[in-house]
């Protein structure tokens, strides 16, 4: 099957799947998991991390960030708590939200010294500001309210970053496909990319994240799931170059020092078919290189190509973040995943 043919099937089954319903129930076992990954980044699975039972319950864990105190905060769509905070060891600190049923993207950022979160709902189609306790600052509404969209256009955001500079940028995932550039005060400044199969463009701009990696040239790292790619972009809009990795359904870039990390929502088996419940995570590192596929098959290069990656071992659902601790500790988060809380991967 041609590249392209593939991507176009693929558009289709992603979209579906996407808003397809949990129908599958992990079952937590002991701790003493089993060891994944590749090189120098292989980790110990460990099932029972924030595990909260009934009086926490969560549908889909989306996204995980931590603050300068070591909280990691979860977003969820469950609404008796969209946002639980735990410490490292997975303990509960402390749970609020009631009003985001499509509870979908979380950024934190700091601000002169305090530190704000960036929560996207996609079935409100909005976008909000909050500090960490939950008073909401700013509200992104659609588009069509400021010119960007027209009446018909689609808005259901996925993901936020904060540039060095203050503004906020919105992947538009499963909408209209652009990601919208804002002020720090929500003053539209531009959009760039939209529905379309050409290298600037998306078919799913799930997430966006800023890269620093290189200080003097700070850069957004955006996902094009169904592309299986991840395409890279000035802080302007203007396109750079992709990174292919072939057979991962990617899901946010994470940056850790010079590491890249995501969780890797949709995959195939073996037998190359794509398929639910085939997720794992993919890292690579300052050279944008995959180094290793914890659940995942060893990443190979062939004459500088990387091949095709499957789900190997059956750890994951739909890895859909990751969050890195500072002993570089890997907490994944999955979507349509049975009501599971997060999975602990510890370094080893």
């Amino acid at each position: 099957m041609k590249r392209l043919d593939f991507v176009k099937q693929s558009s289709f089954l992603i979209a579906g799947m996407a808003f397809a319903k949990p129908f599958n129930i992990i079952h937590r076992i002991n701790n003493a998991g089993p060891v994944i990954g590749h090189g120098d980044f292989k980790y110990r699975v460990n099932y029972n991390w924030g595990n909260l039972g009934s009086s926490h319950p969560v549908k889909d864990c989306h996204e995980m960030v931590m603050d300068r105190k070591k909280r990691i905060f979860l977003l969820t769509n469950e609404v008796k708590n969209n946002i639980i905070i735990y410490d490292r060891s997975g303990k509960l600190l402390d749970s609020w939200g009631h009003q985001f049923p499509g509870g979908h993207g979380l950024t934190i950022h700091d601000e002169g010294g305090e530190e704000f979160l960036y929560i996207t709902d996609h079935e409100l189609g909005e976008v909000y500001k909050t500090t960490l306790d939950g008073r909401i600052l700013l509200n992104l509404k659609h588009p069509k309210f400021i010119g960007a969209y027209g009446d018909c256009d689609k808005f259901k955001p996925t993901e936020t970053c904060i540039g060095p500079n203050g503004d906020i940028y919105v992947a538009d995932g499963y909408g209209s496909q652009f990601i919208l550039q804002y002020s720090a005060k929500g003053e539209f400044i531009r959009k760039f990319g939209g529905d379309s199969f050409g290298e600037k463009y998306f078919k799913q701009a799930h997430g966006v994240t800023l890269d620093t990696r290189n200080p003097n040239d700070p850069v957004l790292m955006c996902t094009d799931r169904v592309k299986t790619c991840f395409k890279v972009f000035s802080l302007n809009g203007e396109y750079r170059y992709s990174i292919q990795v072939p057979g991962a359904y990617v899901s946010r870039a994470v940056f850790d020092g010079e590491m890249m990390y995501s969780g890797v929502c949709f995959s195939a088996l073996k037998n190359h078919m794509l398929t639910y419940n085939a997720g794992f995570v993919t890292i690579l590192d300052g050279n944008n290189k995959v180094v290793s596929n914890p659940g995942g098959t060893r990443p190979t290069y062939k004459q500088g190509e990387l091949l095709p990656m499957v789900q190997d071992k059956p750890i994951f659902k739909h890895c859909h973040d990751v969050c890195v601790d500072p002993d570089k500790n890997l907490i994944v988060a999955q979507w349509n995943a049975g009501n599971t809380y997060p999975v602990l991967l510890e370094r080893v």
